[in-house]
Formats: structure tokens, sequence, C-alpha cells
């Protein structure tokens, strides 16, 4: 570059953690003016949205100011990023209290893995996101809190990572931790309009609850864009390569919009985003075909999980006397699946078998990522046990079977709901293994159908 005609580079985007780390690793911002600006989002926004359970004003910029006395930032892929992590999952000096009154009380002594690797790279966590008890349920309140779309704030950011999606939806931080046993990154993503990306099993350190609900849960992202959610995931996996998003090969695409069960309706708006985003994949090349996936078997398998691993945390619940109506009826329920034997390894291995054969014919299959729009924003802990079920399983069937099989998954926004002003979004999945195929997919299509990244209203 000539001295005396310097190359002028375009502004970097400081609304998404790509640009923020690049901003930081060449001086032109500190990592302590970009953790004071999302605490004060969050001090002005998160009274709307309720996605904060816990904000590290204090720790949060000591750890900014730490950060600059390190020798490497140059190189730390989120070098100065704030962001938020899900509270049932430890941060050490936090409590973990993963939504409820009976769990644990005592501040953690160690990071997770996972908050390890982010805090490696560079992140600075700046607050621990709402859930609702122990990430059973598909929307997220607490007895002090209702958690809200950024959108529209009559209905529910989903659950269970509720408060990381309506965090990064609404703006206050650009990406988020969650973590998905039945669903739990890619509904909040849903319904807050961005990207959540649940990993294939053992990508990501998982360690979640007593046995990361038998194998279902895994750590996963939330972003406003695909660069970032990869970015994020790169690090979680310790996997550079992930962060590249070069375009994919010509994939075979399957399209399934079909409900995964007779007693699902599936919204027409919500089938539309699945057609939006199968359209946009046909016309970047890909090949498409509309081809059912085979759902046979998997809600009987699902809800027998479902119970049966709410049992095995509330075993070890420091106080059980203080557990969520609804939560004890799930965990004595649990238990009586537990005692029946109706728990077999062949369920699954049936359904995987199936979809081995349906992979066999598609490199990637397309879903609705949700049936119907998000429930009403309520105090879902304080109503029945039935109630929770239903809605759970009426707005979400499309996202359970991938945490039964342990497959990779991608929840990516693809417009807005014409009667709820909720967001809208379809689901792209793949087999073990396909997660660099999916997040390369998923950024053709934020080129073809690009999305407001953020709720209107962010200060």
């Amino acid at each position: 570059m000539d001295a005396d005609n310097p190359e002028i580079l375009p502004p970097l985007d400081l609304t998404t953690a790509t640009g923020i780390a690049s901003a930081v690793q060449n001086g032109s911002v500190t990592a302590e003016q970009m953790v004071d600006e999302a605490l004060a989002r969050i001090r002005a926004q998160d009274r709307k949205v309720n996605a904060f359970s816990e904000v590290r004003v204090d720790a949060a910029r000591a750890e900014a100011r730490a950060l600059a006395e390190r020798p490497n930032l140059d190189v730390l892929p989120l070098a100065g990023v704030p962001v938020a992590v899900k509270n049932n999952i430890d941060v050490a000096g936090e409590v973990t209290r993963a939504g409820s009154l009976a769990g644990q009380q005592r501040p953690a002594t160690a990071d997770h893995p996972v908050v390890r690797r982010l805090r490696s790279a560079g992140a600075v966590v700046v607050g621990l996101t709402t859930v609702p008890e122990f990430g059973l349920w598909g929307v997220t309140d607490t007895p002090d809190r209702i958690t809200r779309s950024p959108w529209n704030s009559r209905y529910s950011a989903g659950g269970s990572s509720g408060g990381s999606g309506a965090a990064v939806g609404s703006g206050m931080v650009t990406i988020a931790h969650g973590n998905d046993g039945l669903g739990s990154v890619r509904i909040p993503a849903a319904c807050s309009g961005v990207v959540g990306m649940k990993p294939g099993r053992g990508l990501v350190p998982a360690e979640v609850g007593v046995d990361s609900w038998g194998g279902m849960t895994e750590n996963g992202v939330l972003a406003t864009t695909v660069a970032d959610a990869a970015l994020m995931l790169s690090v979680l996996a310790d996997r550079p390569a992930l962060a590249d998003l070069e375009s994919p090969k010509a994939l075979r695409i399957g399209l399934a919009t079909a409900a995964p069960n007779p007693l699902t309706r599936v919204d027409k708006a919500w089938i539309a985003a699945a057609d939006k985003a199968a359209a946009a994949a046909s016309a970047a090349g890909h090949t498409l075909g509309v081809a059912e996936l085979p759902y046979q078997g998997a809600a009987f398998a699902l809800g027998l999980r479902w119970m049966a691993n709410a049992a095995r945390e509330g075993a070890v619940v420091p106080h059980p006397e203080l557990l969520q109506r609804r939560t004890r009826t799930h965990i004595a329920l649990g238990r009586a699946v537990l005692k029946s034997g109706l728990l077999r390894a062949a369920q699954v291995d049936r359904i995987e078998a199936r979809l081995l054969d349906y992979f066999e014919r598609y490199d990637v299959a397309i879903t609705p990522t949700l049936a119907t729009p998000p429930p009403r924003a309520r105090r879902w802990h304080s109503r029945p046990w039935l109630a929770n079920v239903v809605a759970s399983a009426r707005f979400s069937p499309f996202t359970p079977l991938w945490n039964l099989v342990g497959w990779p998954a991608i929840s990516v926004p693809m417009g807005m709901h014409p009667k709820t002003g909720t967001p809208v979004a379809a689901q792209l999945i793949g087999p073990p293994g396909s997660e660099a195929t999916l997040l390369k997919l998923a950024a053709q299509l934020e080129t073809a159908c690009p999305w407001e990244r953020t709720a209107p209203g962010r200060d």
C-alpha cells in the first residue's frame, strides 16, 4: 500500500461478532467499549423481553480490561465479543440455577468446557440468560419473569434457550450460547428471528445436567448471521475450519413439510418458510425433491425420553420440595417410565435406520422449523402439566427427532408471519458430520433471502 495513497477500508460492522472481533484485533475499538455498549443495551432493552436472569456488570468490565493485556489479542477469533450464556451450564463465580428455585444455590467454582473455550477465544460473558425449569419446556418463564419474543411481546420467545434467543434477536448481544435437547436452540431461534444451530452428537462438549438427557442434549449457538454462528461454533467445537463458508458442492435436497404426526396441523406460513428456503436452494443450483421424512415411532420414543430424562434430573435436585407443579408431575411420570421397561435402544435404532435410508437419496432435508407461531407469553410455570405438554408439542413437532438420533440441524429465518408479526423459519438437517455443509447452505440462503437481523426498536 502506497503511504501517499492509503487504501481506504470499509468500516467494520459492530453489530456482528465477526465485525467486533476484527475491530478489537486491529485496535479501532477496545473490548471494554464493546462490553460497555452491550451492557447499556441490556439495561435499556431487557425490561421488554426479560432475556437475562443475571447481568455481570462489574465482572464483565473487569474481564474486558484484563483481555487487553493478553499478548495474542490479534489472533483471538472472538476478541472482545460480548456473549450471553444460558444459565444451565457453569460460569465460574455464578450460580447455575437452571431456571429453578429447587436447584443449586452455590456459585460454580469452575467454567463449563464450553465457557472455557469462549473465554480462551476472547469472548466476554456479559450475562446469563433465562431458562424454564431445568430446560424441560418449549416456552421460557420463571416465577419472576416471562421471556418474550422481541418481535411481538405478546408471544413467547420459545424455549428452553428462550433467553438466549431474545437476547440476540433484540440486538443486546450478537451471539449467545444455548443448548438443545428437543429443539431448545432452534425453537427460540425461530421465535426470535435468528440463526440457531444444534451440532451433531460429540462435536461440542455437552455435559449438561446429569447425562445430557441420555446424549440427546448438545450445546449450540444463536446468532444474527450465519457467519457469526459458524464462527462461534468453530470455537465451541475447536474446529476453525467450520468458520469457512465457501459455497457447498451441488446438494440433493429433500423438502419435507408434512406434519410429523397426524395430530399436528402445520400453519401455512410455516410451510411457506420451508418452500421459500427450498426454492432459494434450487435457484442456487441444488437438486430439489419433495420427499417426506420417515417419522414413524418417533413421537412415542421421544415422549418416553422427555419424561424419563426429567426423572433422572429430578433425582439429584437439591431442593425437590421447591419444584414447580408441572415439573413434579413430569418427573413422577418419568419415574413410571423408567420402571416400566419401555425405554429400549432398538426404538432409536429402527428410526435411525429409516433416516439413513432417506439420506442415501438426499444430502440435506428442509422442513419448517415450527408448525405454528409461538404460544402466548404467559406464566406457563403455574399452568397444569398437560397444558404445557400440549403447547410445546403442538408448535414444535419438527425439531425433536434430530436430538433422538444426535444429528445436526440449523434454523434459518425466512420472513414474518402475516398474522402474528413473529418470525418464521426453515430447518435444515443433515446426517452425522454435516455441520459444515449445513452452515454453507444456510449462508447461501442468507444471501438469497436476507432477513432483518434484529427486531425493530433497538436503541
